[in-house]
């Protein structure tokens, strides 16, 4: 499916991108090769394949959530760069 520069530029007006004359024919370069990619998979064969979500079935590995005794607090707070009684101290961002 060939892209035409008009195309192109209602694309990059909807994604507010500025580009140079170019940029639109790089892009339409592109874009059309993607959009035949995307032709050819659309004539594969998917019947009885189930749409995923994900490619690894198994879903994100999770440890057990076990309690566990807090740090102590001078521990805790001993890589902070600057710190006062249990607090970490931050730079004043409001004027």
């Amino acid at each position: 499916m060939k892209l035409d520069k008009q195309a192109v530029e209602k694309i990059a007006v909807l994604a507010r991108l500025q580009l140079k004359p170019d940029e639109i024919e790089r892009l339409q370069t592109q874009l059309t090769g993607i959009l035949d990619y995307v032709e050819q998979l659309n004539e594969l064969d998917t019947k009885g394949v189930e749409p995923t979500a994900h490619v690894e079935a198994k879903g994100t590995p999770l440890r057990e959530d076990e309690p566990h005794e807090c740090l102590p607090f001078d521990e805790f707070l001993k890589n902070a760069p600057d710190a006062k009684g249990t607090a970490f101290r931050v730079p004043r961002i409001i004027e």
